[in-house]
């Protein structure tokens, strides 16, 4: 029996144990703990206790959000690469213009994606957020060249100019450390979050140097510091004097601790595993087509049109630690905000985003990252086990109806599927 049933049982009996004779009391006992397996003394107990107040009905309030709503929103929310509910809902103005153009968006149910709340965002997207799951692993090896001449940075970043940034390679080397294969350098700004991405073949001193040079370019402001994990990638001869030549500020993290350079650990993540995933790339055609995405759509993407948040402080009180945060905003409203932005350069960034349709760059980053994972040498890449297989089949079927709808910009691959890092 049930816990349910063995309370309604109980009740059931209770009147007519407690009006019984002695005698009949004894024979009621026993088919009531025979039933219920209870013990005899426990079963005494229960029988003779007042029956419990009647419980007050529940009110179940109807739905404010209908369902034609949430598929709106999962589609925004696919559409813009998974982001967690506060990104989410401070995008969705800037999205909804151009959503409007491709979903069929009634003014009332504009009206509701505009007013729907984080917490709800939650709840709502609850059951999708429990698939979802990442992983995570380097293979950065210690330079020991130059340590005495590059300073540890020991403080956290407090800085409110844009142009001091992290760095770091991210690996596509799938099962095989062997033999030369495509990293892919990022740089992030630490003010303003602006991201920019640049695949190398090999991780040599000769060819960081120049990758550096090209993200400089690409810059909306002037790289004024940059701060490196203690790889021999970063750790050398021909960096140090490229930033000694430009002036550039180079400090180094403390070995073996991540968080010194958290801000870059999360973009290796958002802007480059969760789209390429573990396979192995290692061809100059595979070289060639990452970095056309990474110079065009999915720059945009990411700087114009993907909010983010930052830490602007902790309280511990005893055992409780609480991070504040500021209003999620993107890259260029934040390099916007600053005195220190050329006007010229935000303004031209801005009149971009104006043209720019967010669901049009979704689908080329989609097309773009399908021909990319062709290229991938499968033959060294990770395989699927069974249970990923089984667990990312209604994923795949899922992807398939996006792809349908230009949706859906990062696919989950035959050899890694890249479930997105959301926070729940």
């Amino acid at each position: 029996m049930t816990r349910t049933s063995r309370r309604e049982y109980a009740n059931a009996v209770r009147q007519r144990y407690n009006q019984a004779p002695r005698a009949a009391k004894a024979r009621i006992l026993d088919e009531f703990c025979a039933t219920t397996h209870y013990h005899r003394k426990y079963a005494i107990t229960l029988l003779t206790a007042p029956p419990p107040p009647p419980q007050p009905k529940r009110r179940h309030r109807s739905p404010t959000y209908r369902p034609s709503t949430i598929t709106t929103l999962v589609a925004i929310w696919e559409a813009a690469g998974y982001p967690w509910s506060a990104r989410l809902k401070a995008l969705l103005p800037l999205w909804l213009p151009w959503a409007k153009r491709h979903l069929a968006i009634s003014s009332q149910m504009e009206q509701q994606l505009r007013t729907i709340s984080p917490s709800t965002i939650d709840r709502r997207l609850k059951g999708r957020k429990r698939r979802l799951k990442r992983r995570l692993y380097g293979r950065t090896k210690p330079g020991t060249l130059l340590k005495h001449h590059i300073p540890i940075k020991t403080d956290h970043w407090d800085v409110t100019t844009p142009g001091f940034s992290e760095m770091d390679l991210v690996s596509h080397s799938g099962n095989s450390a062997d033999g030369d294969f495509l990293q892919t350098l990022n740089l992030t700004d630490i003010h303003t979050g602006w991201c920019e991405s640049h695949a190398v073949l090999g991780k040599s001193q000769t060819v960081v140097a120049p990758a550096l040079e090209t993200l400089r370019q690409a810059l909306p402001f002037a790289l004024r510091g940059v701060d490196s994990d203690n790889g021999s990638e970063f750790l050398n001869n021909h960096l140090y004097k490229y930033c000694e030549a430009r002036e550039i500020q180079f400090t180094r993290g403390r070995p073996y601790k991540k968080d010194d350079n958290a801000h870059i650990e999360q973009r290796n993540w958002t802007h480059v595993r969760k789209l390429l995933g573990w396979d192995r790339y290692d061809s100059p055609e595979a070289l060639a087509a990452i970095n056309d995405l990474y110079r065009h759509e999915l720059r945009l993407m990411m700087n114009l049109f993907q909010p983010s948040v930052k830490l602007v402080g902790k309280v511990r009180r005893g055992a409780r630690l609480t991070r504040r945060y500021d209003a999620p905003q993107t890259p260029l409203d934040r390099l916007a905000a600053s005195p220190h932005a050329n006007p010229a350069a935000v303004a031209a960034l801005q009149q971009l985003r104006q043209r720019l349709d967010p669901f049009g760059l979704a689908k080329t980053i989609d097309q773009k990252l399908a021909a990319i994972h062709r290229l991938a040498n499968l033959r060294l890449s990770p395989r699927p086990n069974a249970d990923r297989q089984a667990a990312s089949a209604p994923r795949r079927a899922h992807h398939r109806w996006n792809n349908n709808v230009f949706f859906q910009w990062a696919p989950a691959s035959r050899t890694s599927e890249r479930r997105p890092l959301v926070r729940t």
